[in-house]
């Protein structure tokens, strides 16, 4: 349980998964038990050629859609890249950047994540920062003087009230896709650095307020032990979230932990 009782988030990443017909059916599962209020926020993360479908599916709902990536600039020559000021246009919630499959695949750098994230806050999107610095490099360091270096890059320039819209997800690189999380013990640890970190670039204040999500391999399974964590305030799921009913589950989990 947190001390703050920061409302946990609960966000599914489609990534380039789902098909047109599956869509639909997905959300009408999905909404009517959203619409209940879990006690979590609640959101839905897929490929942009969905997402004007989904905004208006639910709107007026407790279901939020997030867009899986955005562009640093609002419009542009930037064949293939999805404005910032036009998904919020259509109604978009949220935005994840910095993704590790971004920074692997795409060679995104952390200039780049902190460029995008400028350009979703300034469009009123909220953002999810990712991050997958090896939290294990700080086994030896006092944490009263840690701060990350993604989480610095990530931030630098974005002040504590533009840091109401962002929450952080820690995603260890091996973890991704594999079929193994961390353990919930080493995904805390790595929250409290987070939460360490930006405290000592921001305020205690600021760092006690800011959501902290845990993503990796995570399943029905697995979920309570990360979400019933200090400061662990959700979940990015990737694959058990395809599943509706499996999705369903994890909202629950998160309602029952906080």
């Amino acid at each position: 349980m947190t001390d703050m009782k920061r409302r946990p988030l609960v966000l599914a990443n489609w990534k380039m998964n789902m098909t047109p017909s599956q869509v639909l059916p997905y959300l009408d599962q999905v909404i009517p038990e959203v619409e209940k209020d879990t006690g979590a926020d609640v959101a839905i993360a897929a490929q942009d050629l969905y997402l004007a479908q989904m905004v208006k599916a639910t709107t007026n709902t407790r279901l939020a859609i997030a867009a899986e990536n955005a562009h640093w600039t609002d419009e542009g020559a930037y064949t293939g890249e999805t404005s910032p000021k036009a998904l919020a246009e259509i109604g978009v919630s949220y935005v994840l950047i910095g993704h590790f499959e971004r920074r692997k695949l795409f060679n995104e750098t952390d200039e780049r994540v902190n460029l995008k994230t400028k350009a979703a806050l300034k469009n009123g999107l909220k953002v999810i920062v990712d991050l997958d610095e090896d939290m294990s490099t700080y086994d030896t360091v006092n944490p009263n003087n840690v701060v990350l270096a993604q989480l610095r890059a990530a931030l630098a320039g974005i002040s504590a009230e533009e840091l109401d819209q962002v929450a952080i997800a820690y995603e260890p690189t091996w973890a991704i896709g594999s079929g193994e999380a961390a353990s919930a013990t080493a995904a805390q640890k790595a929250a409290v650095l987070i939460r360490q970190s930006l405290k000592n670039l921001y305020s205690a204040g600021v760092a006690e307020k800011i959501r902290i999500l845990y993503g990796g391999s995570v399943t029905t399974k697995n979920a309570a032990a990360f979400l019933s964590q200090n400061d662990i305030d959700g979940v990015l799921v990737g694959k058990a979230a395809l599943d509706p009913k499996q999705f369903l589950e994890l909202i629950d989990i998160a309602q029952a932990t906080h």
